[in-house]
């Protein structure tokens, strides 16, 4: 991807969001706006960022009929986002209809989102997978086979962890695989469970990352980015 380090605007407020964003002195980056955020700021968010010249990853883990959410996308694309998400538990007739709402949202001459579908959240372990979840698999072979779901159903790419990435990769080097969950070495992993270092996910063969709390609650978040991004680009592909 053209910015392979999303940095998640995990703030509870627009004020908040902007604050932080006047730390990167004119550096276009790639941002995740998710629910938290959106649901309190609603559109205006997305539109206000845009218009600072930044990329928007919004993260809504869309996840209903099929109609209810490709008429979703189709506002969602109206929007100018880049990156949207679906859960991929909803199945391919719910993906399926929710690339032809991005498809039908998307103005002409204008670039469709890109969509992909969340496998299994960082924060569940195969424990909870299996006992509240009822899925009898191991969690990698559930995670691959949301990946090939959303493959067959088109969809850009997964959200997965990177220790998942390996396998996801035989799917093709064009489907991206985007990892959440991604600390510097001596961070605090908190209600994380599967967690990687940048070098990590870029050697497991990750597309991007998203990095949340190692740079918002960084003392120099800008600093912090850089530092990311030069460990991601220090690994060859």
């Amino acid at each position: 991807m053209e910015y392979p380090v999303i940095i998640a605007l995990d703030f509870p407020s627009g004020a908040e969001v902007f604050h932080f964003l006047r730390k990167f002195p004119d550096e276009p980056l790639f941002v995740k706006v998710g629910m938290e955020l959106f649901y309190r700021e609603g559109p205006a968010i997305v539109q206000q960022i845009k218009g600072m010249g930044h990329s928007i990853f919004l993260d809504l883990k869309l996840h209903d009929i099929p109609n209810t959410v490709g008429r979703a996308m189709k506002g969602i694309a109206r929007l100018g986002v880049d990156l949207v998400t679906v859960h991929a538990a909803g199945g391919t007739e719910m993906m399926k209809a929710a690339l032809a709402g991005l498809d039908q949202g998307t103005g002409a001459g204008q670039k469709r989102p890109k969509c992909v579908a969340v496998t299994q959240l960082t924060s569940t372990s195969e424990w909870q997978m299996q006992k509240e979840q009822l899925v009898l698999s191991t969690l990698e072979q559930s995670v691959y086979h949301y990946a090939k779901l959303a493959k067959q159903s088109g969809l850009d790419g997964v959200i997965s962890s990177v220790h998942e990435a390996p396998i996801i990769r035989h799917l093709g080097e064009e489907f991206l695989i985007i990892t959440p969950g991604i600390r510097l070495e001596n961070d605090d992993v908190r209600d994380q469970k599967r967690v990687a270092t940048p070098k990590q996910a870029r050697q497991s063969g990750a597309s991007a990352i998203v990095v949340g709390r190692s740079i918002t609650e960084s003392h120099d978040p800008y600093e912090t980015f850089l530092k990311i991004k030069q460990q991601w680009e220090l690994i060859g592909v």
